[in-house]
């Protein structure tokens, strides 16, 4: 026991030096671990720094929705304008998206990560699964706000997202000098959010680390396991998408695949070292027009894509919602899964700007379907793991998009062509 605290002194030394947000949440998880191991009855107590965590971070959720969706619509997609390059680039978003999300799906009802754990005795399992929706009606209905007010305090985010979406389609069809001074309300709303979040992030490391001790006292040491087997889980999902849907995809738009691979080596590592789509954004911009991309497709399709085209996003909300739903012990049925599966692919457009995006997206969800998210919190523990990886391919499959929307245009320039200025 000595020796164990003796090297996590060392490890929050380290992390203190680092001054890394990830870092932090890292060793967090180590200290958490120690705390719940050897004081399971102090670990206990330290739930409610885990729970004020929670409530920031859903706090965020609806305006975080609304701003993104209504910026994603209004702001891109009047599809007069865009004519024929809009609706392709869209109808190949939601393909590859979809099987994304399948991907993830089919990834964690195969792997079963989080089949065998428990969730602790204060959680009321019974009475979560009763507010899941029962019989196909209910669920179709409860797709439909009556109330935006009751669905954001109730956490309805599928409802939260239909009303977000006629909004920005409403406000599209605005003319112009009406529509852009709510427009800038909502893109300064959108980033005001993420600051927000960013602010609660660093809240993040307490947070996860009264949660991960609370879990062990709980639960026992066992819980890591499966964590570890949800890593392996999603970066073998990944792997089949890119093999299976990009690597096809690139193959049947005759996609120079070793100058594409060069080109986006830079902005992918950014991705994957910032964990933040948003900065790799600019050099991916300029990867893709040096490669031959015209610049207007660029300008309007690598924007677009970072609304509606989250593939790493969108399979890691899969497989971790499903992983939720195990955690739980909640069996919903196979039409629950589906809609549950629509409302994570909905609720994804926009958040791959900032790190643990997609995270806040989860735990609005799982919550709106009556399911625990304290296993979330278990995620957070090892989220660090999985963002560089779901970002680095958000933004690769929104530069292979560019190009695939490009070649069907027609307008894809060869090495020794002059790019369109």
């Amino acid at each position: 026991m000595l020796a164990r605290w003796v090297a996590t002194g060392l490890l929050l030394a380290w992390a203190v030096r680092r001054k890394s947000l990830t870092t932090w949440i890292l060793v967090a998880i180590a200290v958490g671990a120690e705390v719940g191991h050897d004081f399971p009855d102090a670990a206990f107590n330290l739930r409610v720094l885990s729970q004020i965590f929670l409530r920031l971070i859903r706090t965020v959720v609806a305006p975080l929705l609304f701003a993104t969706l209504v910026v994603g619509i209004a702001g891109h997609s009047n599809l007069r304008q865009v004519g024929r390059m809009g609706i392709r680039a869209l109808v190949y978003f939601e393909v590859v998206t979809t099987l994304a999300l399948l991907i993830g799906w089919g990834a964690i009802s195969l792997s079963q990560a989080g089949a065998h754990v428990s969730l602790p005795p204060s959680v009321d399992v019974t009475q979560l699964a009763q507010s899941a929706p029962h019989t196909w009606q209910d669920i179709v209905l409860d797709i439909f706000p009556e109330n935006i007010a009751r669905a954001v305090s109730e956490a309805r985010m599928l409802q939260v997202v239909v009303f977000s979406v006629i909004f920005g389609i409403g406000l599209a069809m605005v003319p112009e000098e009406k529509r852009r001074p709510l427009l800038a309300v909502t893109e300064s709303l959108a980033e005001t959010m993420f600051a927000f979040t960013r602010v609660v992030m660093l809240f993040a490391p307490i947070g996860v680390g009264a949660a991960i001790a609370y879990t062990v006292g709980q639960m026992g040491v066992g819980v890591l396991v499966n964590l570890l087997q949800l890593i392996v889980t999603f970066y073998a999902a990944v792997l089949v998408f890119v093999l299976a849907v990009l690597w096809p995809v690139a193959l049947m738009a005759r996609v120079p695949i070793r100058r594409f691979l060069r080109a986006v080596a830079e902005p992918v590592s950014i991705a994957f070292a910032t964990t933040s789509s948003e900065a790799a954004l600019p050099r991916a911009m300029e990867a893709m027009e040096r490669l031959g991309v015209p610049r207007q497709i660029v300008a309007f399709v690598m924007p677009l894509g970072y609304s509606f085209n989250l593939d790493g996003s969108t399979l890691y909300l899969s497989l971790t919602a499903l992983f939720v739903m195990q955690v739980s012990g909640i069996a919903l049925s196979v039409g629950q899964q589906l809609v549950l599966l629509l409302t994570l692919m909905l609720t994804s457009k926009g958040v791959a700007g900032v790190p643990r995006g997609a995270l806040v997206i989860l735990m609005g969800t799982v919550s709106s379907f009556g399911l625990p998210i304290e296993p979330v919190l278990m995620i957070l523990g090892i989220d660090a793991l999985l963002d560089m990886v779901r970002t680095s391919v958000n933004v690769f499959g929104n530069c292979l998009a560019t190009v695939v929307v490009a070649r069907w245009e027609g307008e894809f320039l060869e090495p020794d062509a002059t790019p369109v200025r």
